[in-house]
C-alpha cells in the first residue's frame, strides 16, 4: 500500500533522507514522537540568544547584553516542552546554562556583530520546486558592504574537517537556492558559524551554477521519496547513527518490524500523516 507523501522539503529532511530513508520514513512520514536532544535543545537556546542580540540597537551588541540575551532564552527555554523533556537536575542546567555560555561568548571571537546588518532574523521561507514544496528556516539573512546578500547559520557542534566542509555547506547552499527562489536575488556567499569547541567560520561564493546543482540534487531526492512512497519501500542504512538513532524498536537491523510504526502514529485531527 503507498505511503502519503511529506508535505514539504527543508535540509534537515534532504539530510536525512540520505542518511537512511527508513528513519525518514519513520521521522517525517509516520511522524513518530522522537525524545528532545540535549545538543539540538541548547542549540535552539544559542540561536535564540542570537536573535535577540541582533534585535539590538547596533551600539548595544556587546558581550554584556549577549549575557543578559541569553539569561532571556533560558528563561524562555524554562518552558518549552523539549527543555522540560530534558529532566535536568539543578547540576545539569547549571552546565547547560554554561556551556551554552561559552557558545555565545565564542561568537564575539568570530565576528563583530556592530558590522553586521541583518534584514532577516530566523527566516522563514517557502517556494514550490515541481511538485514539492521546500521551506528552510535562515538564522539571519544579512546584506554585505556591497548590498549583496549573505546567508548565515549557526553551528553548535563540532566543526568539520576541511575534507568534510563542503558536505557541510549543502544545507546553507539550499538556502541560497529559496532566497533566489522567493526573493528574486541569489546571495553572494553562503557562512556556517561555528560556536563550539573549535570555532570558526566557514565560507563559500555561491553562483548560478550551484543553485542549479542544489535544485536538481533536491528534484532527485523528492523523485526518490516518491518511488519509495509509491512502493512502501524505505530501507535502513546501518551506520555510527545508529547508536543515536530513537527508530530502533521499528527498525529491522535491530529485529524491529517498520509496520508497527503505522500504529504508534500520533493521533492527527484533520490532517495527514506527513510533513
Amino acid at each position: 500500500m503507498p505511503l502519503p507523501l511529506p508535505r514539504t522539503l527543508s535540509p534537515s529532511k534532504v539530510a536525512s533522507f540520505k542518511e537512511c530513508a527508513l528513519a525518514f520514513r519513520f521521522s517525517a512520514i509516520d511522524r513518530l514522537p522522537e525524545p528532545p536532544s540535549m545538543p539540538a535543545v541548547k542549540g535552539t537556546t544559542v540561536h535564540r540568544a542570537l536573535e535577540l542580540l541582533f534585535v539590538a540597537d547596533v551600539a548595544d551588541r556587546t558581550p554584556e547584553h549577549a549575557r543578559r540575551c541569553l539569561d532571556l532564552a533560558l528563561g524562555e527555554m524554562a518552558a518549552d516542552p523539549d527543555y522540560v523533556g530534558l529532566d535536568l537536575d539543578q547540576g545539569a542546567a547549571d552546565e547547560f546554562a554554561a556551556d551554552a555560555a561559552r557558545m555565545v561568548e565564542r561568537y564575539f571571537s568570530l565576528e563583530d556583530p556592530t558590522s553586521i546588518r541583518p534584514i532577516g532574523l530566523e527566516l522563514m521561507l517557502t517556494a514550490e520546486l515541481g511538485s514539492v514544496t521546500v521551506r528552510g528556516i535562515i538564522d539571519r539573512l544579512e546584506l554585505d558592504d556591497d548590498g549583496e546578500l549573505v546567508v548565515t547559520d549557526y553551528k553548535t557542534g563540532r566543526a568539520p574537517a576541511p575534507a568534510q566542509q563542503a558536505s557541510r555547506l549543502g544545507g546553507v547552499h539550499f538556502y541560497s537556492m529559496l532566497c533566489e527562489q522567493v526573493l528574486g536575488r541569489r546571495p553572494a556567499r553562503v557562512q556556517l558559524v561555528y560556536l563550539g569547541r573549535d570555532p570558526q567560520v566557514i565560507t563559500a561564493d555561491t553562483s548560478e551554477q550551484s543553485n542549479r546543482g542544489v535544485e536538481r540534487k533536491v528534484r532527485a531526492v523528492w523523485d526518490a521519496i516518491e518511488r519509495a512512497c509509491e512502493r512502501d519501500d524505505f530501507r535502513p542504512r546501518p551506520g555510527p547513527l545508529c547508536s543515536w538513532c530513537a527508530f530502533q524498536a521499528y527498525c529491522p537491523s535491530f529485529g524491529g518490524d517498520p509496520a508497527l510504526a503505522t500504529a504508534a502514529q500520533p493521533v492527527s485531527i484533520g490532517g495527514r500523516a506527513g510533513g
